[in-house]
Order: C-alpha cells, then structure tokens, then sequence
C-alpha cells in the first residue's frame, strides 16, 4: 500500500497527481492547497473519474503517508527569466507548508523552484535526512536532452546533472564518440531555453514533469533501485556538500539509496563546479 501527499495541486501537483493515480502507481491520495477552491474542484475532478482509491484533503494524513510531492508555490511563467528568480517568492510558501513536514517519515520530491534550493532548504528545516529528500527536474532536463541530440544525429542515453535551471550540465563524455565544445555549447544553449516556447504558448508545462514525477514515484513505490537523474544534497560526493544538485542516484522505497560519481571530462567538471557555486550561495542565502 502506498500513500502519496501532493502539497500544491496546482498545474504540476495535480497532474501529477492524477497520473501516478490513473497508472496505478498509489494506492491512496493526500491533497493539500491554500487555495481551497482549486483543492475542492481538483478532489472532485478526481473522484469524477470513478478512481477506486481513497482521496482525503485532511492534512493530518500528509505525515504518515509514504511519499510526499512538495509544488506548491508560484511557477515558472514568461515574466520570469530564469527558475532561480522565484526563490524570494516561493521561500515563503514552503515556510508556510513546513509544519506539514514535521514528524514526516517518508520520502519528498521537491518540485517546487528553484527546485534545488528549495529541496535543500525543505531537509535542513523540516529535519528531514538528506537521503529522504529529492529533487526533480533532471529526468525531464534529460529527457529534452534526449530530444537535442537525436535532432543532432547523436545517439546514446541523455544525461543532465548540475542545476535544474540555466547552470544544467549535459554530460556528452558518456556519449558514443566525441562532440566538439561548440556543439556542446550549442545543443546547452538549446536546452536552457527549451521550454520557453511551452511556457509561452499555454503558461506552463505539464505534461512532461507530471509524467517524470510520476515515474520517480513509481521508482520509490516499487523500490526498483533504478537510476535516475535526481537533485541530492551532496555531503562531498564530487567534492561538493551544503546543496543540493543533479545527480546520477539510486532510487528505493527509502529515497536515495546511493549516488554515483561519473568520472566527467574538464568541460563537464567545469560546468558542475559552476553549478555548485551557483546553487550553494543561493543554499546559504536561504537557510541564514
């Protein structure tokens, strides 16, 4: 039996939601919003589809449940330049939703952004252990990778570790043969922009993060061990600690199970180690 709690049912939240509700990956579903009409009409919606599980919006149950989706908070739109730019706004949100979290036994997944900050802020002030806490966006940074290189004519499975945002490292030294630096710059430059014509055209996107979210909940729910390219809070893997940052690690029924250290090339190091001084500073603007 998995209980899952979606603080924030918004576009993401709640589609994310229904998806890991319709795949059959939960078994019964906490729903929590400030905006209450928009969590009432999202509970029916939900019923409405005849879904044979439990649907409670009692927040007494977010602290028993097994895993927990944190998208509350203002999303991205066109008038926001970059997802770090929504850090002063969306502080105050989570610091609204943090007593939710206290006595919180099971594993969050931060979606909230900036998603790497907030997930190390969420562990230091709910006291959650860092293997409990992770942050999603690079499945779906590497999935748009996917996207670039296969318009390329490059082959090979995509990676994307660093910062869920403008510092985003794609990792080409995994990839069959070699991609010249201007390539590399290219195909970055791409992806840092990538979803802005989906932001543009119908406010936001959807689709893809709803259906990674719920991936990753099916990876927790069925302890599969699988590896994925998730925000951990580093305690010198890749010689960096105090952030959170993509990764390649482990995915169980407890959170992170491990995380892997990639042998990367000088590119690749110099871009992650920009990630991290970009990421840590905004960890310590948050945390005081």
């Amino acid at each position: 039996m998995t209980r899952l709690a979606v603080l924030g049912t918004g576009r993401i939240g709640g589609e994310a939601a229904y998806v890991s509700s319709i795949l059959g990956i939960i078994d019964e579903l906490v729903v929590y919003d400030t905006a209450h009409d928009l969590l009432n009409a999202q509970v029916l919606d939900l019923v409405q589809t005849g879904l044979d599980i439990p649907i409670s919006s009692d927040t007494r149950l977010v602290k028993q449940a097994d895993i927990c989706i944190f998208a509350a908070g203002l999303p991205r739109d066109p008038t926001v330049k970059t997802r770090a730019d929504l850090l002063g706004a969306n502080i105050p949100v989570l610091n609204t939703c943090m007593n939710l979290l206290h006595g919180f036994s099971g594993v969050l997944i931060t979606v909230t952004n900036p998603m790497d900050v907030n997930n190390y802020y969420l562990s230091i002030k709910a006291g959650l252990d860092r293997e409990r806490c992770i942050g999603f966006g690079g499945q779906l940074d590497s999935a748009r990778f996917g996207v670039a290189l296969r318009e390329k004519g490059i082959s090979g499975t995509p990676w994307i570790l660093g910062e869920h945002g403008d510092y985003q490292v794609p990792v080409f030294s995994r990839l069959p043969g070699t991609t010249s630096i201007p390539l590399r710059e290219e195909i970055l430059t791409g992806l840092k922009a990538s979803s802005m014509q989906i932001i543009k055209g119908k406010g936001g996107t959807v689709f893809g993060p709803a259906y990674h979210i719920a991936m990753l909940v099916n990876a927790i729910a069925t302890d599969s061990r699988d590896l994925l390219a998730c925000s951990a809070i580093l305690d010198g893997e890749y010689g960096m600690k105090d952030c959170s940052l993509g990764v390649p690690v482990k995915v169980g029924k407890n959170g992170i199970c491990s995380i892997e250290e990639w042998d990367l090339d000088a590119w690749e190091q110099e871009k992650l180690g920009a990630a991290a001084r970009f990421v840590g500073e905004l960890c310590k603007t948050a945390v005081g």
